[in-house]
């Protein structure tokens, strides 16, 4: 049988993609590596791809412009789409990452006070305390797993900056239900059981939800009790413009979202931070350089931030090289074309940070950790979606802000004390779950400075 009996049949009108076989496609590929897979698709096949992964069409928008039209420009055309919710809406509901349309511009509305300028700056001390208290718990010379210390950190510092409770005894029944939960959405596209079907993975995952509900419960259940200065007593008593407040379900699910999404990618963000400092001495003097001139030994605070030039060099070229969320998609609400194709209404699209923010059109030298790169003129000469850790548009990330004095503050205050010396190998293996996700431990000593 020849070749082209067997291939999937691609018309004029279709993107380019690779040669595929019907009913299977790219499965096998994108499984294999999935961001390898996905450079792949943007290196040989230009700014629209299209390929089938798990039954499922993908159209790939790997060209800044395009992204920025699905997330700016025409994004009231697109939605999250069926596969992101069937991610996610089991873990958060109707939260801010999963909702849509006018109900979540009214939750968003309720949610936005928390990260005014004034709060953020509020958070500040919250922030290095909780690194304090972590770096109280080393010593001299340990060898620690520092993607497991930077997630129970980020998760205290959500906690409490947000929800004002202390978590720390309850770290560990929250990242064991969340490494279920991302476990899970790794195998989404190539489960074909519903989620019912009483699989052993099916039952973990159901424990995983349940005690994260639990957490949230509780965290809800204290405020209720005992209001305070966070966001869920705020939220208890918050109005709309119609004077509509939110129910309890809701509110469960806004603190479910903000509690995995708040503290996740950010402890990622800080994990890579440490990797790539560990290997590049010259980079980590620089750094310290300028911890020294600007705070001279003493804690660093908000107000610091802006004199920090190199620290947030450091962070912004981190989250290029290893963004937290490597890829994101989006359904069209009616067929919409991009250059000279059409993706039909309910199509899959997908836009990755981790292809573009590698991509040599854009970066010179891209594989290569240099946070000097990040000049002013650099800047301006950037195509506005060449670099997206947050996404953009209006449903960029809530806490964008948040997350990023969180990770200068806490970057700040680690260096100050400590010297990683990496122990894992300097490769790193990388899971596309909701979420870049290091397969293994991220190991180093901590030598007290």
């Amino acid at each position: 049988m020849s070749r082209s009996l067997l291939a999937r049949d691609r018309s004029a009108d279709d993107p380019p993609g690779p040669d595929e076989l019907p009913g299977v496609g790219s499965t096998v590929g994108f499984v294999r590596d999935p961001f390898a897979f996905m450079t792949r698709m943007a290196r040989e096949y230009g700014p629209v791809v299209s390929y089938d992964v798990g039954g499922r069409t993908f159209y790939q928008l790997n060209d800044p412009v395009d992204i920025e039209d699905v997330l700016v420009q025409r994004n009231e055309l697109f939605v999250k789409g069926e596969l992101f919710q069937t991610m996610l809406n089991r873990v958060v509901g109707k939260g801010l990452l999963t909702s849509e349309g006018e109900f979540w511009r009214r939750q968003r509305h309720l949610v936005q006070p928390t990260f005014t300028p004034d709060r953020l700056a509020a958070y500040g001390e919250v922030m290095t305390d909780a690194t304090a208290a972590t770096m109280a718990e080393w010593s001299d010379g340990e060898r620690r797993d520092v993607h497991a210390d930077m997630s129970e950190l980020t998760l205290s510092i959500v906690a409490s900056a947000l929800f004002g409770v202390d978590m720390r005894d309850r770290t560990s029944v929250v990242g064991d239900a969340l490494d279920v939960v991302m476990a899970r959405s790794e195998g989404v596209l190539l489960d074909v059981l519903p989620e019912w079907t009483p699989t052993p993975g099916n039952r973990r995952y159901d424990r995983a939800v349940a005690a994260l509900d639990a957490v949230v419960d509780d965290i809800v259940a204290a405020r209720r009790r005992n209001p305070g200065d966070d966001l869920v007593s705020a939220l208890l008593t918050a109005e709309d413009e119609t004077g509509r407040g939110m129910d309890l379900e809701q509110l469960r699910d806004e603190v479910k979202t903000l509690l995995l999404a708040g503290h996740e990618t950010t402890a990622l963000s800080l994990s890579f931070t440490l990797f790539v400092l560990a290997q590049r001495p010259d980079v980590e003097r620089r750094l310290l350089d300028e911890l020294e001139t600007v705070l001279d030994g003493r804690t660093p605070t908000v107000a610091d931030l802006d004199d920090l030039e190199y620290t947030e060099k450091v962070v912004t070229e981190s989250m290029r090289l290893y963004p937290p969320v490597y890829g994101m998609l989006r359904e069209p609400t009616e067929p919409v074309a991009f250059g000279g194709y059409t993706v039909p209404e309910g199509g899959t699209i997908s836009v990755n940070q981790w292809v573009v923010h590698r991509d040599p059109q854009w970066y010179d030298d891209p594989m290569a950790f240099r946070p000097e790169r990040w000049t002013p003129g650099m800047r301006d000469d950037l195509p506005r979606f060449a670099y997206f850790p947050f996404s953009g548009g209006p449903r960029r990330c809530i806490g964008d802000r948040f997350a990023m004095q969180e990770a200068q503050l806490v970057l700040a205050s680690l260096y100050q004390n400590y010297h990683f010396e990496l122990v894992s190998p300097p490769s790193m293996e990388l899971a596309a779950a909701i979420t870049t996700r290091p397969t293994k431990p991220i190991e180093a000593v901590v030598h007290e400075r």
